[in-house]
């Protein structure tokens, strides 16, 4: 119970101190939080899709070992950690914000300022503890065991988030893209945190591959690769839907957008296959 006010609290004081930044204050005045908090959403998610796409055209270099090699080698000056742990802002924001909206749409849990405190207590203690993994940097654990203790908890937030969602009056697409939401909402920051309490996994292109090998891994990846680019493609289309006009320009920005997801989806699940 105390922990549990704790993070209420200093969500609270976070929303405190961000409703004293001019710029916002303005927009919460005569918008209010939710306006925020949607808009933040949706940057975070175009800002992940964007650098989904980049991770993939990354590790599409691993067939060339001496290539990805000398391109993670550029990724190890401080400049980039820095830039890597402030990664974890908008990946840990935009999943546990997720999150709420799904218990909010599916679950009835309607105290929103409670829940947005939770968000922004939880999405604090993630990057402090993100940070000191980093910072200390002589850490490890088994792959298996964590895969497995952390694909048993996405599942059951998945199959709980289902049950309500696969009966709501909403789309196939609607529904699918929520379902990626809760298991993405255990997957994705688990795969941050893993790369961090495993100094050097992501850092040598022979560690890359061998860890890839493994048939329980290349399981782990593919769910990730195919959740993450449909719910990806999903949010994307969605905000052009919303924001551009005439019809005729949206559906062939909307277009482009998939066949963009789907040529990335394509290179991802083949390396997964060819490694």
């Amino acid at each position: 119970m105390k922990t549990s006010v704790n993070h209420m609290f200093v969500g609270s004081r976070i929303l405190t101190r961000l409703g004293d930044v001019p710029l916002l204050s303005r927009y919460i005045r005569n918008r209010g939080w939710h306006f925020i908090i949607s808009w933040c959403h949706r940057l975070s998610g175009l800002f992940l899709t964007i650098f989904l796409l980049f991770h993939i055209y990354t590790l599409s270099s691993l067939q060339m070992p001496d290539i990805y090699n000398a391109k993670v080698k550029v990724f190890g000056f401080i400049v980039f950690g820095l830039l890597e742990w402030a990664l974890a802002i908008p990946v840990i924001f935009h999943a546990l914000n997720g999150g709420r909206l799904i218990l909010y749409e599916s679950f009835g849990c309607r105290n929103d300022s409670v829940m947005v405190s939770w968000v922004l207590g939880l999405s604090l203690l993630y990057i402090l503890v993100l940070g000191f993994l980093m910072i200390i940097g002589n850490q490890s654990v088994s792959t298996l065991f964590f895969w497995l203790t952390t694909l048993l908890a996405a599942c059951c937030v998945t199959w709980a988030a289902l049950r309500r969602i696969w009966v709501s009056p909403n789309s196939l697409f609607w529904k699918i893209q929520r379902i990626t939401g809760a298991y993405l909402l255990v997957m994705i920051p688990a795969h941050m945190l893993f790369m961090h309490l495993n100094t050097g996994v992501a850092h040598n292109a022979q560690i890359v591959l061998m860890r890839m090998s493994s048939p329980f891994i290349k399981v782990i990846d593919l769910s990730l690769i195919l959740a993450v680019v449909y719910h990806g493609a999903y949010g994307v289309t969605s905000v052009l839907g919303d924001y551009i006009s005439p019809r005729i320009l949206t559906t062939i920005a909307t277009g482009l957008a998939v066949i963009v997801m789907l040529f990335f989806a394509f290179t991802g699940v083949r390396l997964i296959f060819l490694t």
